[in-house]
């Protein structure tokens, strides 16, 4: 009975030390069961934290305080919370009714009313027109601006206007002489390219807008007038990011270098240049483009070598499209009204 005993606690010992060992692997299983007992845990932790808090808000939410007697701070978040009672099949058909996708890929419901929410604040400040098309809207801004411009245009004002105009015009020549970029300055004062190539870029749209308001009415009237204006009007809208990051002097320094060379050569109106310029910091100068460098089994090394001056900088997200694009209107522009000496100079 000894020797029986003495086996089977040494059976014991030795099925204890097996279960004691650490693992040095775990089943797909395990882990799935783990991830779910801790997804359990939090949504009962959640409840827990939500239901003392849900409680005493319809008592606190009518009680006034003992000093003043208005009501308690508790009700002044109704407008955040209110999307928090909506079913999700309106939320769905709120989200519809705006053109709007129902889901984004990962989202979750809450992120999905803070979608919904956002979008309705966005209208609240920027009226029915938010749905609208962005050429359109400059449209609806040109026409409302021509109607207050014929209100208040009188013959005593609009005279010495000119003169003024006129008068100043020694004063802007001289103005642009001090502003012109240097090249020169891409490597050793970036500071102050910042001004210059703000001050000419807006110069070059105020010269733009008076070209369009100094057109003939039978040219204003008719369909390609009107389409010319309102490019004039939504290149403005589009340059405000850029002239944003000018004036707080956040731009990026390839980019920044790239602005310099074809505000430049637009200054000098060497145009063919210039378009050069825009070409590389639109489109890059890569010879493989980024997402056709691994066409093959091996990633080609030619992909680690690409600096950020070949990066197409036009494809990092639509605000840098929009300003790009407008910067290569106000040098369609420049070639217009100050053609180039040289006509090899034009660009196509």
């Amino acid at each position: 009975m000894d020797f029986l005993a003495a086996e089977l606690a040494s059976k014991r010992k030795a099925l204890e030390d097996h279960n004691g060992r650490p693992k040095k692997y775990m089943r797909r299983g395990e882990v799935e069961a783990m991830e779910r007992e801790k997804e359990l845990a939090r949504k009962k932790q959640l409840l827990k934290t939500a239901s003392p808090a849900r409680s005493p808000a319809p008592s606190a939410s009518p009680a006034p305080t003992a000093d003043t007697g208005s009501p308690a701070p508790e009700a002044e978040p109704k407008a955040g919370g209110e999307m928090a009672h909506l079913s999700t099949p309106e939320v769905i058909r709120r989200l519809r009714q705006k053109g709007q996708p129902v889901t984004m890929f990962g989202e979750t419901e809450r992120e999905r009313r803070l979608r919904l929410r956002a979008l309705e604040l966005m209208e609240e400040r920027g009226g029915d027109r938010a749905g609208q098309n962005d050429f359109k809207r400059a449209l609806e801004v040109l026409e409302s601006a021509e109607g207050e411009a014929k209100a208040k245009q009188t013959g005593s004002a609009a005279a010495p206007a000119h003169c003024e105009a006129k008068g100043g015009k020694d004063e802007g020549r001289k103005r642009e002489q001090d502003d012109e970029v240097q090249l020169e300055w891409i490597k050793d004062a970036k500071e102050k390219l910042y001004p210059a190539i703000y001050f000419a870029l807006k110069k070059k749209l105020k010269e733009w807008e008076v070209a369009m308001a100094e057109r003939p009415e039978s040219i204003k009237r008719t369909a390609q007038g009107k389409l010319a204006a309102a490019t004039q009007v939504q290149s403005a809208e589009y340059l405000k990011p850029l002239f944003k990051q000018l004036r707080t002097k956040t731009m990026d320094d390839d980019v920044l270098g790239k602005l310099a060379e074809i505000v430049y050569h637009m200054q000098h109106r060497q145009y063919q240049r210039a378009n050069d310029a825009y070409l590389r910091l639109s489109i890059g100068n890569a010879a493989w483009p980024i997402g056709v460098t691994m066409v093959g089994i091996h990633e080609r090394s030619a992909r680690e070598k690409i600096s950020t001056d070949q990066v197409a900088h036009v494809l990092n997200d639509e605000v840098s499209r929009k300003y790009i694009q407008s910067v290569k209107r106000l040098l369609t522009f420049a070639q217009t009204k100050y053609p180039p000496e040289d006509i090899s100079q034009l660009m196509g």
